[in-house]
């Protein structure tokens, strides 16, 4: 695996510390596969991606990652109770529309749920925010004209979704520029990873 992209994306390595070896994954939003790629070769995962876009669909292929071709937030509707070991929702939480819908499946179809975000507590785009601007950075690099992403959170709007629908966080990890952050999260991370399930 390229280590430009997992320097480009940490929260990968973040992802893995929470995989057993030989897991089924669900990867939602999966992309171009590179997530699922890096498990199966770091973790000996197997299992599937969703994701719509025809580009990313050959990109898949050319990773040897089995893909479905369907829209997330409708993709998994179809699966069983406890069809996976983890459902992973890869810094694509903010750019679903129906979020809450979402999550009640991502528990339904996986024994535990992985959701990585950027954080819009992270105290740079609070100071976008004040000098009159919408925030744009690495994690978030689009401008408000042409973004992609429709429900911004912060790590505390995002725990407070999980406790109203009864999901119990397992962990939390919380980084910027690949580093981890522990003082103060929601003010100094740029970046979260959590990892749940439904509260039984």
């Amino acid at each position: 695996m390229n280590t430009t992209i997992i320097q480009a994306r940490p929260d990968f390595a973040a992802i893995a510390a929470w995989i057993p070896q030989g897991s089924s994954v669900l990867d939602l939003g999966c992309g171009d596969g590179s997530l699922l790629r890096y498990l199966r070769e770091t973790r000996q995962v197997r299992g599937y991606g969703v994701e719509i876009s025809d580009e990313n669909i050959s990109a898949c292929i050319s990773n040897n990652v089995n893909v479905i071709q369907n829209d997330l937030e409708s993709g998994i509707a179809d699966f069983e109770k406890d069809s996976f070991d983890f459902v992973i929702l890869s810094q694509t939480l903010q750019a679903t529309r129906h979020t809450e819908a979402l999550m009640k499946e991502i528990v339904r179809v996986g024994r535990e749920g992985i959701v990585s975000f950027p954080n819009f507590g992270y105290w740079k785009n609070r100071l976008q925010v004040l000098t009159g601007n919408m925030p744009v950075s690495d994690e978030l690099p689009y401008q408000w004209y042409d973004t992609p992403n429709v429900h911004l959170c912060t790590l505390d709007d995002f725990e407070f979704l999980c406790a109203h629908l009864q999901i119990r966080i397992l962990g939390r990890h919380v980084m910027t520029d690949g580093k981890d952050v522990h003082m103060m999260p929601n003010l100094l991370g740029s970046t979260a990873v959590y990892r749940f399930r439904l509260h039984v």
